[in-house]
C-alpha cells in the first residue's frame, strides 16, 4: 500500500475537486441548446425581462445558451428571422399579422403585452383639442412600421390626414414642422416632456380610448421552428417570464443592467427615461380587465386586429387563430 504525505493529500484533493468542477461545467456547456433571440428594436428597457433572464442565469438554468442580438435601425427583426439569423423575435401583434403569409408562417408562442401604448400627441397651441381637429393636419408617423393602427383609426372616422414619415426622432414635432405625431407612451412621449414641453401644453389621445387597444409585444418564431424545437422554445418563454418577474421586483438592479447594455451598444439614453420606460412597459404587460392567462393572446384582440388589417387592405386573406397562436407558457410542463 502506498502512503501519500498528508501535505500532498491536502493539495491533491482540492485540485481534483476543481478539476471535476471544470469537467462538470464543460459538460453543462456542451448540453446547452443554442438559441438566438432578436427584439424588434435597439437596446432599451422595453426588453428588460430578456436581459434579466440572461443576467440572472434563468436561460442557462433552463438548458439554453441564449444570444440576444438586436437588429439595426435599418433591418427589421422579421428579416433576421426569415434569413435564419434568429430563432425567436419580438413583434407587435399588428406587425406579425401583417407579415404572416404562406411563405412567412409566423407563430405567436407567447403574448407579453396585453395593452396598447400607442398615442397621438399634439400641441394645444396648434388648435388640436379633439380627434376631429386632426382632419386635414400634418401628422408624423414612423417609417419603420406600426402605421396600421393610426391610419385605421382615422380612416374609420373619415378624416383626411397628411401623413409625414419620420424616423425615431421627435425633432420635427418640437420644431413645429408637423401638427401632431404618433408616439409610444413609454418612449417618445417622455422624450417630448424631457425636451421641456409641459404636459399641460399637450393634447394626448390614446388609441386604446377609441377602440384600438391592440396588444403589442409578443414572441414569434417560424412554424418549422415550433415543430422542430418545441421544448427549447417552451423553456425559453418560461425563463423569459421569470426574467420579467425579476425585472418587476428588482427595478433598480434591472435599470443598471439596461443602462450597461445600452452603453455597450453605444445607444444614447439616461436613467430617468429608462426608468419611465420600464414602469410603463410593465403596466402594459398587466391584463387589467382582460381574462387571459400568462402568455395568452386573447381571441377578441386577435380578431379585432385581423379585421382592421383586412379592411385597410394590409392583408387579403383571413388567418386562423389556432394556427397563429400557441401559448407555450401554458402548455404541458417540459419533462
Amino acid at each position: 500500500m502506498i502512503f501519500l504525505p498528508m501535505l500532498l493529500i491536502k493539495r491533491v484533493i482540492p485540485f481534483c475537486a476543481f478539476l471535476l468542477l471544470l469537467i462538470s461545467l464543460k459538460a453543462q456547456e456542451e448540453t446547452l441548446s443554442p438559441l438566438t433571440f432578436t427584439p424588434q428594436w435597439l437596446p432599451q428597457a422595453q426588453f428588460a425581462g430578456f436581459y434579466m433572464a440572461q443576467e440572472k442565469g434563468f436561460y442557462r438554468d433552463a438548458g439554453l445558451e441564449v444570444s440576444i442580438v438586436h437588429p439595426s435601425a435599418s433591418v427589421m427583426a422579421t428579416e433576421q428571422l426569415k434569413r435564419g439569423e434568429a430563432d425567436v423575435i419580438s413583434l407587435f401583434l399588428v406587425t406579425a399579422l401583417s407579415k404572416r403569409s404562406v411563405d412567412f408562417p409566423l407563430v405567436n408562442i407567447a403574448q407579453l403585452s396585453q395593452n396598447s401604448g400607442l398615442l397621438f400627441v399634439a400641441k394645444k397651441s396648434a388648435g388640436i383639442h379633439s380627434l376631429e381637429d386632426f382632419n386635414g393636419r400634418r401628422v408624423g408617423i414612423w417609417k419603420s412600421g406600426f402605421d396600421e393602427i393610426p391610419k385605421s383609426l382615422f380612416r374609420e372616422n373619415n378624416y383626411e390626414i397628411q401623413w409625414v414619415p419620420l424616423l425615431s426622432s421627435i425633432n420635427m414635432f418640437l420644431a413645429g414642422g408637423i401638427d401632431a405625431m404618433t408616439v409610444m407612451s413609454y418612449n417618445e412621449y417622455d422624450q417630448i416632456i424631457n425636451a421641456g414641453i409641459n404636459p399641460d401644453a399637450l393634447s394626448v389621445f390614446a388609441c386604446s380610448d377609441y377602440g384600438y387597444n391592440i396588444p403589442e409585444d409578443g414572441l414569434y418564431c417560424l412554424q418549422s421552428t415550433l415543430q422542430n424545437r418545441q421544448e427549447d422554445l417552451q423553456r425559453f418563454v418560461r425563463a423569459t417570464e421569470k426574467g420579467w418577474a425579476y425585472a418587476d421586483t428588482h427595478r433598480e438592479e434591472t435599470l443598471s443592467v439596461v443602462l450597461r447594455i445600452m452603453t455597450d451598444a453605444h445607444v444614447a439614453t439616461n436613467y430617468a427615461h429608462q426608468k419611465w420606460m420600464l414602469e410603463k412597459v410593465l403596466e402594459l404587460h398587466q391584463p387589467g380587465s382582460k381574462h387571459v392567462s400568462s402568455g395568452e393572446l386573447a381571441e377578441p384582440d386577435f380578431y379585432k386586429t385581423l379585421r382592421l388589417l383586412l379592411e385597410g387592405g394590409y392583408i387579403s386573406e383571413k388567418i386562423s387563430f389556432q394556427e397563429f397562436h400557441r401559448n407555450l407558457m401554458q402548455d404541458q410542463e417540459v419533462k
